[in-house]
């Protein structure tokens, strides 16, 4: 009975829409950004792409960050910053000061067999210290996410 209720449990999860708030940062920088633990997950693992940035605070429970890569264009070190800045926002850091984010390329993001909702491994990346801030971030509308692995489009 109790592999029946995970199976059901699992499967009100992946059956669930997800909620991603998206940002759009100076430069026109897109921000995507998980609202709970399966939407950090569908985040990390299905929609971010290989050249794309994932941030999460470090050592406390919050969202995961992805920040669109564009084709040829790098982001700047304040535009990272401020992706970061975010992240802690939407983590359990918000009410800090300062706090550290790590910041990596998505296809350094990868989920462990069996690991719990909103878990993933990171296997490279750095630490940035940021203050917790989304000032400088306009919040988009509603996105579908129901298109291709990896895309998320305006509707």
């Amino acid at each position: 009975q109790i592999a029946a209720l995970r199976r059901l449990n699992w499967l009100a999860l992946s059956e669930a829409k997800p909620r991603i708030i998206v940002y759009e940062l100076p430069g026109g920088w897109t921000l995507l950004v998980g609202a709970t633990d399966a939407d950090n997950d569908y985040l990390s693992i299905d929609v971010a792409r290989p050249d794309d940035w994932w941030f999460h605070a470090d050592k406390v429970p919050g969202s995961h960050v992805i920040l669109r890569a564009k084709a040829k264009e790098e982001p700047s070190r304040d535009t990272l910053r401020q992706a970061a800045a975010v992240a802690a926002y939407h983590s359990k850091a918000r009410s800090a000061g300062v706090t550290s984010v790590h910041c990596t390329r998505g296809r350094y993001v990868t989920k462990p067999r069996g690991a719990k909702t909103g878990t993933v491994t990171v296997k490279r990346g750095k630490v940035l210290k940021v203050r917790p801030d989304i000032s400088f971030a306009t919040r988009q509308a509603a996105r579908n996410h129901t298109e291709s692995k990896g895309t998320i489009d305006a509707q």
